[in-house]
């Protein structure tokens, strides 16, 4: 059975700022469809969407709420490229595969805005996205990445900044510069999970909340699902969950690990010199943190990361520390909410797209950069099994080696590693 973590609706400032939640029935009986989503986030809603406008017959389950996974939880920054930077990417794939999938994300990004314009989806959307260095010594891997970027894909939207324009942009002078980055950005990402399901709903695809999949079995003819109440038969199933489908299917187990990051917001701040111009902004470090304002001019702050099915007692002092840390001038300021979400990695940090059967197809592991690739990629998969399946094969070869460990092993093992990149972060 695929188990829940932290699976309520989101908590905070995101879904204080929508009109309510969505309402979509329970399933229950039995039934039959042409392709079957598990997941009702970006990956899921994206796939859904772009099934039901070519016609297809697609149900989608979501064992919570629409967009109450990640996709309803994370700092909405828009990011550009790949997880894994481009450099790394020709290394291993050639450098032709390193741009196809540089230009699929970029076109992925595009797919985005053009998401959001054709279904008027209001999601604040809002350009430019800072990565500030809490070492020099990340200065150089910068400039290569933006040296690289620019001579080999033209692409042009990355300039530098030094330590006293980093400290005029955000408001803080712990950074030694940075980079600013014209083609990133940040936005509402519940508003664009709700405003995706809303589209998909509109196109035809039938959604369901509530309906978690306790298991699956294969055919010779597709797939069979199971639910507390009735099971689903379809000829193709997507596997959309990313962090929420632990014990689902031992192969995603194996590749595909669940961790919990964690947001707060203030009360409106009082001071003006904190990002006074509506950019996002995130860190150096490993364990990185990132930050925003809301519309109504709240700081939005994530940071810190656990790796066990609970969240902390205390989610607001959790992340506060880091808060401090960069504005230490808000000591005093009120924080008006916190929460967490599960989000997925993988050990390389590629996104784990494969082909799973003949009829089963999984995407996830976005690890944190899900905003823009996970929409596209519900898509490629939707594209996939209606018979265009080029750009699912390029991303099949994103290297994706599984968690040493084995199922039981491998969440202690990769705590002591992550941990030894949170200590290298202070040093």
């Amino acid at each position: 059975m695929a188990t829940a973590r932290n699976t309520g609706h989101p908590e905070g400032c995101w879904y204080a700022d929508t009109s309510g939640r969505l309402n979509r029935p329970a399933f229950a009986g039995e039934a039959d469809t042409d392709v079957a989503i598990i997941g009702g986030g970006y990956t899921g809603l994206g796939a859904a969407l772009e099934l039901a406008r070519k016609g297809v017959c697609v149900t989608l389950l979501e064992g919570a709420e629409i967009g109450s996974g990640a996709s309803g939880r994370n700092g909405g920054q828009v990011h550009t490229g790949q997880r894994v930077d481009p450099q790394t990417l020709e290394s291993q794939l050639g450098a032709d595969a390193a741009r196809e999938l540089w230009e699929m994300a970029e076109t992925a990004k595009a797919h985005l805005k053009e998401l959001i314009a054709t279904h008027a989806i209001d999601c604040d959307l809002r350009p430019g996205l800072i990565h500030a260095w809490h070492r020099p010594r990340f200065a150089e891997d910068d400039r290569a990445y933006a040296d690289f970027v620019s001579r080999r894909y033209g692409y042009d939207q990355v300039r530098f900044m030094d330590k006293a324009e980093v400290a005029a942009e955000l408001g803080t002078d712990i950074y030694h510069g940075g980079t600013f980055d014209a083609g990133g950005g940040h936005l509402h990402p519940l508003k664009l999970a709700q405003g995706l399901a809303k589209a998909a709903t509109a196109a035809g695809a039938s959604l369901y909340e509530h309906s978690r999949v306790e298991r699956y079995e294969t055919t010779k003819q597709g797939v069979t699902l199971f639910l507390k109440n009735g099971w689903l038969r379809a000829r193709h199933l997507l596997i959309c969950g990313n962090g929420y489908m632990s014990g689902l299917d031992g192969d995603i187990d194996t590749h595909v690990l669940p961790i919990n990051n964690f947001i707060l917001t203030t009360a409106p701040l009082p001071d003006a010199a904190i990002l006074p111009n509506d950019v996002a902004a995130a860190d150096s470090r490993f364990v990185v943190n990132y930050w925003r304002k809301t519309r109504d001019n709240r700081l939005l702050f994530g940071g810190g990361e656990n790796y066990t099915p609970w969240f902390p007692n205390d989610i607001r002092a959790f992340v506060r520390r880091n808060m401090l840390k960069v504005y230490p001038q808000l000591a005093d300021i009120e924080i008006t909410h916190g929460w967490g979400g599960t989000l997925a990695i993988t050990l390389s940090r590629s996104p784990y797209v494969r082909q799973l059967s003949p009829h089963v197809w999984v995407s996830a592991g976005y690890s944190g950069q899900g905003v823009v690739l996970a929409p596209y990629f519900g898509t490629l998969l939707a594209r996939a099994v209606t018979g265009d399946r080029r750009d699912a094969e390029l991303l099949m070869q994103l290297r994706t080696p599984p968690f040493p460990g084995g199922k039981w092993l491998r969440i202690p093992a990769m705590i002591a590693g992550l941990s030894w990149y949170a200590l290298r972060d202070r040093l």
